[in-house]
């Protein structure tokens, strides 16, 4: 396990383990993902896209781009009612 401290500035050193394993160097843009329950991902935003293939592992289902698009247009219309209200 890696552990930092944060600054008074709220900087954080990431630790050396922790940036080789994400493959970081000076000038790499990363992300904070809110993943709920008080938990963040760091992700390393400056990697070419098609370096997550596979990082889910297998496929376990399959999906038409038609149910694709039928899904996030339900999710944006679930979206909007939760906002509205």
């Amino acid at each position: 396990m890696s552990i930092a401290t944060l600054t008074s500035k709220g900087q954080v050193t990431i630790p050396k383990p922790v940036r080789e394993a994400l493959r970081l160097t000076t000038g790499d843009r990363i992300e904070f993902v809110d993943v709920g329950n008080g938990r963040f991902e760091l992700i390393a935003a400056t990697r070419d896209v098609t370096e997550l293939r596979g990082v889910l592992g297998p496929a376990t289902a399959t999906v038409t781009t038609k149910e694709m698009d039928k899904a996030v247009a339900e999710a944006v219309v679930d979206r909007y009612h939760r906002t509205t209200k």
